[in-house]
């Protein structure tokens, strides 16, 4: 159904530098990185095809509030409940908030597992698993 997503952060190094090292983990890379004159871009998929992507304006609109989007939460599929824990793990290393321990959650639906945490700019992000069995 979506094509891509992106959001603003507010610190395009450590960005980058964060989701490099915990999208890698889910099997992800970045694919495209622009500097362009007005702000600087990334972004990450699979097969050269980007997917999510961030970016920093060079001249930052004070009025926008980056990680504030009221329910606005990205999840990124995870090929094993391993990797799942990999990058929850390496979310909190690189900065990143708890935001729900790795773990089987049946009330969402039976084989869902999954992961939740906050990055360094405020956006909730989740990595999830749809087909886990105990």
């Amino acid at each position: 159904m979506l094509d891509h997503v992106s959001f603003s952060v507010n610190n395009f190094k450590q960005s980058l530098h964060f989701y490099d090292e915990t999208l890698k983990i889910l099997g992800y890379e970045r694919v495209m990185t622009f500097d362009m004159e007005d702000n600087e871009l990334a972004g990450y998929g699979i097969n050269g095809k980007p997917s999510f992507w961030i970016a920093q304006e060079k001249e930052p609109n004070l009025n926008e509030a980056i990680g504030k989007a009221r329910g606005f939460h990205l999840a990124f599929l995870a090929p094993t409940v391993e990797a799942i824990h990999a990058w929850y793990q390496k979310c909190l290393e690189l900065g990143g908030r708890d935001n729900g321990t790795p773990g089987p959650r049946p009330e969402y639906h039976p084989g869902f597992y999954g992961a939740f945490t906050v990055d360094p700019n405020g956006w909730r992000i989740e990595a999830t698993l749809h087909h886990y069995q105990a």
